[in-house]
């Protein structure tokens, strides 16, 4: 695999994103001589411990293989982030923290030092996040990272698919804190939109958080959970979903009834991808950059 610059391609620039296709040679970013520039990687969807064949022939293969693409880019993100399904669903609390600790072995050998979790329904929505917890920590969180503010939302240990009313105060209450013009990044795992609700891509309350974030002027959100790229803009937020490590699924609306698409022997790892993120600030304009397994 060539990681270069040379397939790069600009498709669109929407709030402040400019989303690229190809092979964009994410190492290339963190060189880009702009001294406040980084680059950070979006890993998401990984359902470590699904094994059905006819939708991935190498189930136990494409995170290790994710895992050493990233560690090949020279020189390394910032900090790579899971946006979500870590492991793939059981109802064995105890083969769940196996899962979970093959999961965390397995993402302990990528390179850079700081690398980020998230829940997905698949990890937290049977015990509220029990399990989780004791492996990766706090179900929500901030940080910040070279002036942008990072906000992790948990809308998945609620099976409902709830914020609830607890983590919206204390959404507000973060971002009381903030400047009106602030850079702000939101990662979760569900959409906050209703994208396609019949489909359990939507949050019940997530209009709750968008109007609590509608009134700061620099908000991008990067999502899991649809197993593809999707863009989509709420007023001047965009949203920006990461395919998944495991196995695609159809575009929002397009078939009746959501299904997994099948394994393809002519083209493996069809619809599975790694995404970088250059932040250039000030500003904070986002490069978007898709790369296939």
């Amino acid at each position: 695999m060539s990681l270069n610059r040379r397939d790069f391609i600009k498709l669109a620039t929407v709030g402040g994103a400019v989303f690229s296709s190809g092979l964009a040679g994410m190492h290339a970013f963190a060189k880009t001589g702009k001294q406040d520039a980084f680059y950070f990687v979006q890993l998401s969807d990984t359902h470590w411990g699904f094994d059905n064949r006819k939708f991935n022939a190498d189930p136990q293969g494409t995170l290790p293989k994710a895992v050493a693409l990233v560690n090949e880019l020279d020189p390394q993100p910032d900090f790579v982030v899971f946006t979500g399904d870590l492991t793939h669903t059981t109802d064995d609390a105890q083969l769940r923290r196996k899962r979970m600790a093959e999961f965390q072995e397995i993402a302990g050998k990528l390179k850079t030092g700081n690398v980020r979790f998230m829940p997905g329904e698949h990890d937290a929505s049977l015990d509220g996040g029990v399990a989780y917890k004791e492996f990766f920590g706090d179900l929500n969180y901030t940080f910040d990272h070279k002036g942008i503010h990072f906000i992790a939302l948990d809308n998945v240990s609620d099976p409902r698919a709830r914020l609830g009313d607890s983590q919206l105060a204390w959404l507000k209450e973060d971002l009381r804190q903030r400047d009106a013009n602030a850079p702000i990044v939101v990662l979760t795992h569900r959409p906050l939109f209703d994208l396609a609700p019949q489909w359990g891509w939507a949050t019940q309350d997530g209009s709750k958080a968008m109007a609590l974030l509608m009134p700061y002027s620099n908000v991008t959100v990067f999502y899991g959970h649809i197993h593809q790229e999707h863009h989509h803009n709420t007023g001047h937020i965009s949203h920006h979903s990461a395919k998944s490590l495991i196995f695609p699924l159809p575009a929002p609306g397009s078939v009746d009834k959501k299904h997994k698409i099948a394994w393809d022997a002519e083209q493996p790892y069809r619809g599975l991808g790694v995404r970088s993120i250059q932040a250039d600030m000030p500003g904070a304009a986002f490069e978007l950059s898709e790369t296939s397994l």
